[in-house]
């Protein structure tokens, strides 16, 4: 592709006027100084190769130092494995060698459908070794071999991936969304509910699946509900359906704010308290509502009544627990609603829409600050478990799963 210096000019001026307008200052960036670094870096990114480019512009918006900001092509060529072959990885030590180890697989995604389990090792993707800590990335749309260690094996393997077509939005860069959610029973009375993914901006059709889901579960007599949000990579509205389902009444679960709500003074409890939505028409009554006024609000559980797993719970998160799910196993954890156990999530807990940069490219920029029914914000903090466990690489490769094992254990005893 060819992107001659005055498509990049424009690119750069696109960036900083969306930036300046649309961007949520959580992390306190003097934006003055921000743009004179763009301006001081501007003659080298128009005359750097494409890869440099990108590379920059992705660099000068990593200063902005919040999570959901994004330089992209409409048809990408780097995205995370979580979002392209439904798998994230774990660097791993072994040997005085570092490896990326395949940690959460997602069921029915294009890891899961080629053969790759969790505990498989990556060794090189297209011919090309892929060593930590560089993040290997994957195409929309293409075919890649995998060079692939499978669990409990030294040998490699190669692994052919296929990675499906999908477009981007204006909620989301191009993703291939992993089936959600997945549900089991495990033992007498134990619900097992797997979510990686919260789809859909109101999260209306999830909340159907979701729906179906416990009302299955509750059938077969599930008492106990283990909620394993390992990996999930984030999403819409459809979190605050799963909150629901953790207490009878209608609680706060977080505030969001909009950029000049944040720059304010202001006062939690004085914001507008919406639950959410349980139907489109009351969708549309809310959109309504906040159309033409700031969309800053305290979100509430939408009051379901009692559940029959109520205050025994289990939520599962990791080091790849993103954004939406983080909102609800903080909210969880805040109000006592649920033992939360695994590793530290991510900290990435902003809204975020795309805006056009120009010449096909996108720009991802977090819109809305997150922040707890306590005040507290989880960017750059994340959830901490109440109950830490590692997860462990020698388990995996036997195709054990130490912290299902712990959850369990915690569930069986609530």
């Amino acid at each position: 592709m060819n992107l001659d210096s005055k498509k990049r000019s424009q690119i750069l001026k696109a960036m900083k006027r969306l930036v300046l307008a649309h961007h949520i200052n959580v992390g306190g960036i003097d934006y003055d100084a921000w743009t004179a670094r763009v301006d001081c870096r501007a003659e080298e990114l128009l005359a750097t190769d494409l890869a440099g480019f990108e590379d920059g512009v992705r660099q000068l918006l990593a200063e902005l130092k919040t999570s959901h900001t994004v330089f992209y092509h409409s048809l990408p060529k780097e995205l995370p494995p979580q979002h392209t072959i439904n798998a994230s990885l774990r660097d791993l030590s072994r040997d005085d060698h570092h490896k990326w180890m395949f940690l959460d697989v997602f069921e029915d995604g294009p890891a899961d459908r080629a053969g790759i389990k969790p505990g498989d090792i990556l060794d090189a993707v297209d011919g090309t070794p892929c060593p930590p800590p560089a993040t290997p990335s994957f195409a929309i749309g293409q075919t890649h071999r995998l060079l692939v260690a499978k669990r409990g094996t030294r040998s490699a393997q190669e692994v052919v991936i296929e990675v499906p077509m999908r477009k981007g939005t204006k909620q989301r860069p191009p993703i291939v969304e992993p089936k959600s959610p997945v549900y089991a029973k495990l033992g007498r009375d134990i619900g097992l509910l797997k979510i990686t993914y919260f789809p859909g901006a109101t999260g209306m059709e999830f909340a159907i699946a979701l729906d179906g889901a416990l009302n299955d579960l509750k059938q077969q007599e599930c008492r106990r509900l283990i909620v394993d949000l390992r990996g999930n990579i984030g999403g819409g509205l459809g979190f605050a359906r799963l909150a629901s389902y953790m207490c009878p009444g209608q609680i706060a679960i977080g505030h969001s704010l909009t950029p000049r709500r944040l720059r304010e003074t202001y006062k939690p409890e004085a914001l507008p308290r919406v639950p959410m939505p349980r139907s489109r028409a009351e969708l549309l009554l809310t959109l309504a509502r906040f159309s033409v006024r700031d969309k800053s609000v305290m979100l509430l559980t939408q009051g379901l009544g009692e559940q029959p797993f109520h205050n025994r719970i289990v939520v599962l998160v990791n080091e790849w627990t993103n954004s939406a799910a983080e909102m609800v196993a903080n909210f969880a954890a805040e109000n006592g609603l649920a033992t939360v156990v695994g590793k530290k999530s991510r900290g990435n807990v902003l809204g975020a829409v795309n805006f056009k940069a120009g010449s096909g490219y996108w720009l991802r920029l977090p819109v809305f600050g997150w922040f707890t029914s306590k005040g507290r914000s989880l960017e750059g903090n994340g959830v901490d478990p109440h109950v830490s466990v590692e997860i462990s690489p020698d388990a995996l490769a036997d195709g054990q799963d130490n912290q299902m094992a712990k959850a369990v254990e915690i569930a069986n005893g609530l």
